[in-house]
């Protein structure tokens, strides 16, 4: 083979791989900047937002009954993030147990989560914030 016949043969084989790594790169690029910014813009709701609407909802006398093992609960509790700190909270079930607590069975609590508002009505299932605004008339942000 001659100088000639090598040389081009290398170049060849160096623009089959150069384009691919470029897509490999540029696929990588495109999948780190739709996490970054799912993470960012949808996933996280901007805590501070949430913390007054929590703690209006404390003074307003709503209070969430729920269980560590509920997955509906921890749907609830991720809706206010880090803001649910507010939320006059009261665990049914001892962690690591699937048993409910006397103080939930004498509030007759059945199903979580279960709302409990300042009039003695009630909800359960995981409740949207503007439901709890307006049941409680607190103003979402």
């Amino acid at each position: 083979m001659s100088k000639f016949s090598e040389k081009r043969d290398e170049q060849e084989g160096a623009a089959k791989t150069g384009p691919r790594w470029r897509w490999i790169i540029l696929a990588l690029v495109a999948v780190v900047a739709v996490w970054v910014s799912y993470d960012l813009f949808y996933y996280k709701k901007p805590v501070r937002s949430l913390d007054g609407f929590a703690q209006c909802l404390k003074t307003k006398g709503a209070r969430m009954y729920g269980a560590w093992w509920c997955p509906h609960c921890a749907d609830q509790k991720e809706m206010f993030g880090r803001a649910f700190q507010y939320v006059n909270y009261t665990e049914c079930s001892p962690e690591g147990l699937r048993t409910v607590t006397p103080e939930c069975t004498q509030a007759g609590v059945k199903n979580f989560p279960t709302w409990q508002f300042a009039d003695g009505s009630r909800t359960e299932g995981a409740q949207l914030l503007s439901v709890l605004s307006e049941k409680t008339g607190c103003s979402l942000p």
